[in-house]
């Protein structure tokens, strides 16, 4: 993010300009930000009903936490998954 301007350079026209740009810009994020929520919302509600239907098994079964954490943490590849 851009530092503000010199504040006492700015007429009170670029004032406006500067307000109105920001508030439209915070708007713009604000519309994305609902928009990944309720695809996050969308996920985990469909993740609950795969975890209701197994009982919880086999939706997380195959995760192995302390690679993917490597991995992560970046001290190790990925495995290769055969795409070549």
């Amino acid at each position: 993010m851009e530092p503000l301007p010199d504040l006492g350079t700015l007429t009170d026209e670029d004032l406006k300009k500067l307000i109105d740009d920001l508030t439209r810009r915070e708007q713009e994020v604000s519309f994305e930000r609902r928009i990944l929520h309720g695809k996050i919302d969308i996920l985990r509600a469909e993740l609950v009903a795969r975890l209701q239907k197994t009982g919880g098994k086999g939706v997380l079964d195959s995760v192995d936490v302390e690679s993917l954490t490597a991995i992560l943490a970046g001290k190790a590849t990925p495995p290769d998954q055969g795409d070549s």
